[in-house]
């Protein structure tokens, strides 16, 4: 544990304040992590991570402790970069800035007092620190949705190649007997994530050419979405033969961790193949750097002997300098603490009047109240909603609903239509922007809406949805995070909603027919819509 001694006493000092800055600035960040991001099965290897950061940093010691500090203004950069992104993520209500925040804060630290030598030798073990953050939600959602798209088109495939009548819709597989849903837990993206980790670790450990070690990584995607279409095509056949006891219960459990097994021992195999199906490279390196290692760490404290006493070695211990650098960024993150924690940008606007209020007849229009269920009430993290379904005197409906958030704190903003909708089947065919004619309704006498068509199987939908936002009307996710932020900062609040319409295309209808019976519902339900959401 000689390495030990090149870290001074002063520096642990020094080292200590740091976590404690970082961890009271980050706190929210980091326990939405532990409490939230890492319950979710998708993301649950997430807490063995940092204990694998830790073992790569440890792997590293003896080259690190060789190498000079080189304390410099560099990583004060990223420093500067990350109290950006946290004053957004903070205002905006968006953890995947804090997260971004974060993980240069500690690069930025770490490039400021060691330097760039040292930086160099840790960069694959703040490469897998950054992959115990999940995807932003709108990347998660798209990706899940293809890959869940994908195994079962290849989940099917295998099906019908075994000679089982199998036919899907959406990402639902008709069995005949029964149909089967290929819902998030059946994605490829559960196990896609944690086995590109995987890869990663294999590939360092890999003691090959580069072009190696990217197939090992770059096989990873292939292999999760083909032995997760062999799981579901497996659970067709479990459940034409034993029924749902055995396709839902013990294999669909049991045939995840089984599919990771498999996976890892191709990964394994396919490493063996790209070594000519020799010994493994990994070993044959480790053995070689145990012969050579003494004569290497000799050589590298003569190359370095030099350049070390003049960055303060003296008798084999390194001086961590208390310069100007620790200073600067120590009160950079006291004062990013006191500006979070002090003031309070983002205050709770109660609507106007509450929805349960909201009149069952508009116009021409009557409508019957529909209540969603209490657990997607809480997924969505909303503060009030309505949903009614319209009938107008011909019978064509119309279905309507606004939720609305009082704050879109960090984990608490809106859930697009775009992201929750494709489902059961559904898929969008056209999505856009369009402008809405509404005379005396806006003063502009135009409104910008967002239009969507979506089809599963012979049924067709027209959607329209925006986001009214504190006077504004927006109709893109990037507008409603640059505006929550502007608003939060200038004018303490980021309340807002989202107001969804739909409307079925009957059977000898037009599409043109649809947009003009929403166009029509629009300028009758805008106005009283306006009654009930806060002022400007």
């Amino acid at each position: 544990m000689n390495w030990l001694n090149t870290i001074t006493p002063r520096a642990w000092i020094q080292g200590t304040i740091y976590a404690l800055l970082l961890f009271a600035v980050y706190f929210d960040a980091i326990m939405n992590l532990i409490q939230r991001d890492w319950l979710r099965e998708d993301y649950s290897y997430g807490y063995l991570i940092p204990f694998v950061v830790l073992y790569l940093i440890w792997d590293k010691r003896e080259r690190v402790s060789t190498l000079p500090s080189c304390p410099g203004w560099a990583g004060f950069v990223l420093v500067a970069v990350a109290c950006c992104l946290f004053s957004i993520g903070e205002l905006g209500g968006e953890y995947l800035s804090l997260y971004i925040s974060l993980w240069l804060m500690i690069t930025g630290l770490l490039w400021l007092h060691l330097g760039w030598g040292k930086l160099k030798e840790l960069a694959f073990a703040l490469i897998m620190l950054a992959t115990m953050f999940p995807l932003p939600n709108f990347l998660y959602t798209k990706v899940s949705w293809q890959l869940k798209l994908l195994s079962s088109q290849l989940g099917v495939a295998m099906m019908q190649a075994a000679g089982m009548s199998a036919f899907r819709e959406g990402n639902v597989i008709d069995l005949g007997f029964t149909q089967l849903q290929v819902v998030d837990a059946c994605s490829g993206l559960r196990y896609l994530i944690p086995l590109i980790v995987l890869g990663l670790l294999l590939a360092y450990f890999f003691k090959a050419p580069f072009w190696k070690r990217a197939v090992v990584v770059a096989a990873t995607v292939p292999l999760s979405i083909i032995t997760n279409s062999l799981r579901i095509a497996m659970t067709g056949f479990l459940y034409e033969r034993w029924g749902a006891a055995v396709a839902e219960g013990f294999f669909h459990g049991f045939s995840g961790w089984f599919i990771f097994l498999v996976s890892l021992a191709v990964l394994l195999l396919l490493m063996w193949a790209l070594n000519g199906f020799k010994g493994s490279e990994v070993r044959g390196q480790r053995a070689e750097d145990g012969d050579r290692g003494e004569v290497r760490r000799r050589t590298s404290d003569i190359e370095h002997r030099t350049t070390n006493e003049r960055n303060g070695v003296v008798k084999g211990r390194e001086k961590w300098r208390v310069g100007p650098q620790f200073w600067v960024a120590a009160l950079l993150l006291a004062a990013t603490l006191a500006f979070s924690h002090g003031i309070e940008f983002r205050e709770k606007i109660p609507i106007a009047r509450p929805f349960g209020q909201f009149p069952m007849q508009v116009g021409e229009w009557k409508g019957s109240r529909e209540l969603m269920e209490k657990r997607i009430i809480d997924a969505l993290d909303l503060s009030d909603y309505v949903m009614i379904s319209y009938k107008n005197p011909a019978g064509q409906h119309v279905n309507f609903y606004v939720a609305y958030y009082e704050s879109q704190r960090k984990g608490e903003s809106i859930h697009t239509p775009e992201t929750c909708l494709p489902g059961s089947g559904w898929l969008f065919t056209k999505a856009g922007r369009v402008d809405i004619p509404m005379p005396d309704v806006t003063p502009k006498g135009m409104m910008s809406v967002n239009r969507a068509l979506m089809h599963k199987g012979g049924q067709k939908q027209l959607v329209y949805y925006w986001f009214p936002q504190r006077g504004r009307i927006l109709t893109n996710a990037y507008e409603l995070k640059l505006y929550a932020f502007w608003d939060a900062l200038t004018r303490q609040r980021t309340d807002g909603a989202l107001v969804r319409l739909i409307t079925p295309l009957y059977d000898i209808e037009k599409p043109d027919q649809a947009e003009q019976r929403l166009k029509g519902f629009m300028r009758e339900i805008v106005p009283v819509l306006d009654g009930f959401l806060p002022e400007k």
